[in-house]
Parts: structure tokens; C-alpha cells; sequence
């Protein structure tokens, strides 16, 4: 499938349709890793027009608890689709049925000690301790090749593995970004048809965002493009710039 270079002779009937935007945040909303006022101008512009926003990210539920509150968006989908947290609520709801998290964390700790076994240099995320339903570990100086032997043992092994330009995520096999905001859309947003929201994202662990079958109108900003051959599923647009720049590129379309 090739991917199709937004340009405003794009702003078709289908794109004035988009009523909600579903977007990931590191790579996406971010520039050099940092917020800028630039998202926050973004943001509070697409509330405006009546186009809310949910994050969708694999940052932990610790951390999305704390940063859904500071920002305009409806809520927030932590740990690849593992739990939820709405704006101006405390409660973590979690996606992904965990009986025991005691149990849990110890079942994601034993099997990221059998692949540190393998890969003795692989090092635990520093926001691990504030997660719920996976386990991570720092990727972003791990080659593809190693990513993609993790992701063979983890198959054999009946374990789901994804991954960002940052973390590498041990989770449930069926954990990901796709279900959750379906589960959201059924219990929240039952109004809206699928027409009517659009996945945004720039990494591996966005690639069910992209599932065609799922939804039909998916954007990924343009640093997506070092991923793409490595991508079953595929957005059906690309922004013409990267990052946050990228993003608001798209929010200018829209609005």
C-alpha cells in the first residue's frame, strides 16, 4: 500500500466527518522529546472546532495519570491499550483483565529476566514501577535486528511484544492500541461512526492504529517512514513534515 502525501486538495467530505482524533504522543505530539506551546495552541484549537482528542500512548498508567489533567484532551490510553484515565478523573480503568497485578508483575518480570538472559544489556525503563499490565525496557539504542529476536522469543513464548523509537513493551498478546479505543468508542463515543475518528501515530506500537479493516481514515506523521517496510498494517496518509510539526500540519487541514 503506498502512503499518500497530505495536501489540502485532501480536506475531501470525509475529513470535515473527523469528530474525534485518537493520536499517540512521543514522536507524535512531541518535538525532541519535549511539549511545546505549539501542541498546547494545537490542542486548544481542535477543542474549539469541536474535535476531541484522546492519547493513545505506551507511557505508563503512573505517568498518563498525572499528564492527562495538564492538557485539552478528553482522556488518555496508557501502556499500548492496557488501561484509561479521563480528564479530571483520578481512577485508572483498567482495558486488559488482570486478576492478581501482584501475580501479573511477576509473570512480565520473570519473562523479561529470561530475555535479559539473552540480551544482557537491555535495561528496565525508569517509569516501570508506576505500570500496571506491562513491562518495559530501553530500546532505542537496540538494533533491528536484535528488536526483531526479541519479538521471535516473545512469540514462541506466547508473550506480546511491540515497540517505539523508545521502550520495548512485554505484554499480554492481546494488549494493543486498537482494541482499547474500540472498547472506548463502544462505552463513550457510541454517536460517533468510524468514519468519524482518525488514528494518528509514527511507531511499530501504533501499527494497529493503521489496520485498514479497523479504521478508515489513519494518519502518520513523517518519521514514520524509517518503520513502514517493517509495517504489516500502514496509515493511509502521511504528513509532509515530522513530529508535533507533522501533527499540526494535519490539525490545519482539519480546522
Amino acid at each position: 500500500m503506498l502512503l499518500t502525501k497530505l495536501t489540502k486538495e485532501l480536506v475531501t467530505n470525509q475529513f470535515k466527518k473527523i469528530k474525534l482524533i485518537a493520536t499517540d504522543i512521543d514522536g507524535t505530539l512531541t518535538k525532541k522529546g519535549e511539549f511545546s506551546s505549539q501542541l498546547l495552541s494545537t490542542l486548544e484549537q481542535l477543542q474549539k472546532h469541536k474535535i476531541q482528542v484522546i492519547l493513545i500512548t505506551g507511557r505508563s498508567a503512573g505517568w498518563c495519570q498525572g499528564i492527562v489533567n495538564y492538557l485539552p484532551v478528553w482522556g488518555i490510553i496508557a501502556e499500548n491499550g492496557g488501561v484509561y484515565c479521563l480528564k479530571n478523573n483520578q481512577q485508572i480503568t483498567p482495558l486488559t483483565a488482570v486478576d492478581n497485578v501482584v501475580k501479573h508483575r511477576q509473570s512480565l518480570q520473570d519473562n523479561f529476566e529470561y530475555l535479559k538472559s539473552q540480551f544482557p544489556h537491555l535495561v528496565t525503563s525508569s517509569d516501570n514501577q508506576f505500570r500496571i499490565t506491562d513491562w518495559t525496557f530501553d530500546c532505542h539504542e537496540l538494533s533491528q535486528e536484535e528488536l526483531l529476536n526479541i519479538k521471535k522469543i516473545c512469540d514462541k513464548n506466547n508473550w506480546g511484544f511491540t515497540y517505539s523509537h523508545i521502550q520495548g513493551h512485554l505484554k499480554p498478546v492481546e494488549q494493543d492500541k486498537a482494541k482499547a479505543l474500540i472498547s472506548l468508542k463502544e462505552n463513550y463515543f457510541k454517536h460517533l461512526s468510524l468514519q468519524e475518528i482518525m488514528t494518528v501515530g509514527d511507531s511499530p506500537n501504533d501499527e494497529s492504529l493503521f489496520n485498514l479493516d479497523i479504521f478508515p481514515v489513519s494518519v502518520g506523521v513523517n518519521n514514520l517512514l524509517k518503520y513502514t517496510e517493517k509495517l504489516q498494517h500502514k496509515p493511509v496518509y502521511l504528513t509532509n513534515l515530522s513530529e508535533i510539526d507533522g501533527f499540526c500540519e494535519l490539525a490545519k487541514l482539519l480546522i
